[in-house]
């Protein structure tokens, strides 16, 4: 049965709201959108906070909890991983990211960013990047490969993406943790940073500061508040972020070595309050974003479209919007936004979008689980 995508959109909202289960109102919905008809099917229901997956080789799934929990999702069936570290579950905090090794096929690596305190401190946490293997229904060889300092007891603003690169390089991204006027700018501080490390945890020795005394050797760039996406550029192999602004200024960033991207001295955003910290929305010497949202669509998660399963979404940037609970398409031309078309709106709270080996695009949602987004011929 078709239905339009206003009535799609308020059969969601029924759903959410009534707190039915998923599979039984989401399994093969017909959504119509100017370039595209596609089917939405709920693929892993009845999760809280899913806030990542990634795509093993035989075809099944791992997907992050941020209460701390990692899902293995085969044949229909939810198993838990054991021997997954502790993590520092406070508002933002959690199991994050995780994402699997180029070569996993090979050596079998995957990786997790997640917010911990294996200091035992009492101090709170902080985001924590960790290598590990897994191996009957356990992680094993687990090894942290970045710490950030210090810990703290807030729980926003952790970040945090995983990518690698062309040349096997792993980005990561932590945010400001809400130390706005110490950490982003000052490269001697962790948080409000992208880094490069290899993937062994060895830092590369042509960081751009690597060599400069007192710095954090795995910086890649700096001036950056909450990064929730990431993703290589299929053709260029650049790494694209998005971040979070405060009320407004929501970003869209392309990553350059040793790069300051502005913030909290140039912003699009104003205080929550409405007020404002800066006058400026470009600076001399800082990078200015591709793009930016105002008012915030609070973006996660993002993935660019290379298959041929969408033919009218190819070089497209997928992004989910965590307050309008959508999927923005945005359509790049010369490294712009030039147009932006809304898919699955009030679907829920968009964690995670991933565009799996098989080609179809996966999306990660808030108090639902993972659906998929199946063209229709």
């Amino acid at each position: 049965m078709k239905y339009s995508t206003l009535f799609f959109s308020f059969i969601v909202m029924l759903l959410i709201s009534c707190k039915e289960k998923p599979s039984e109102k989401l399994a093969m919905q017909m959504v119509n959108n100017t370039h595209s008809s596609f089917e939405v099917e709920t693929i892993v229901s009845d999760m809280d906070i899913p806030w990542s997956m990634a795509f093993l080789p035989d075809n099944s799934l791992l997907i992050t909890e941020l209460k701390g929990e990692l899902i293995h999702f085969k044949n229909g069936v939810k198993t838990s991983i054991k021997n997954v570290p502790e993590v520092f579950a406070r508002g933002q905090g959690g199991l994050l990211d995780i994402e699997l090794d180029p070569n996993y096929s090979k050596n079998g690596w995957l990786y997790l960013s997640y917010a911990s305190n294996i200091e035992n401190d009492g101090n709170g946490g902080n985001t924590t990047i960790m290598r590990a293997k897994l191996k009957d229904g356990a992680l094993t060889e687990t090894k942290v490969l970045y710490k950030a300092t210090p810990n703290t007891k807030s729980g926003t603003h952790f970040g945090s993406r995983i990518e690698f690169d062309k040349d096997g390089y792993l980005y990561f991204s932590i945010g400001d943790r809400y130390v706005r006027d110490e950490n982003p700018q000052d490269i001697t501080k962790d948080a409000g940073k992208i880094y490069r490390i290899n993937s062994d945890g060895t830092i590369p020795t042509d960081n751009p500061f690597y060599n400069t005394k007192n710095a954090k050797k795995a910086i890649y760039s700096y001036g950056h508040r909450n990064p929730q996406g990431m993703a290589m550029h299929p053709v260029t192999g650049e790494i694209w972020i998005h971040e979070h602004g405060p009320k407004g200024g929501d970003e869209i960033n392309i990553i350059k070595a040793g790069k300051n991207y502005g913030w909290p001295k140039a912003s699009f955003g104003v205080n929550y309050s409405g007020t404002k910290f800066t006058d400026k929305t470009s600076i001399k010497g800082m990078e200015n974003p591709i793009h930016h949202w105002t008012p915030s669509i609070a973006p996660s998660g993002m993935t660019f479209v290379t298959s041929d399963k969408y033919p009218n979404w190819k070089g497209n940037v997928l992004v989910g919007s965590l307050k309008f609970q959508y999927i923005s398409r945005c359509v790049i031309e010369n490294n712009k936004v030039v147009k932006e078309e809304k898919l699955l709106e009030n679907i829920g709270r968009v964690r995670c979008v991933r565009q799996a080996p098989d080609g179809y695009i996966y999306v990660a949602v808030q108090n639902l689980g993972i659906v998929r987004l199946t063209p229709s011929l």
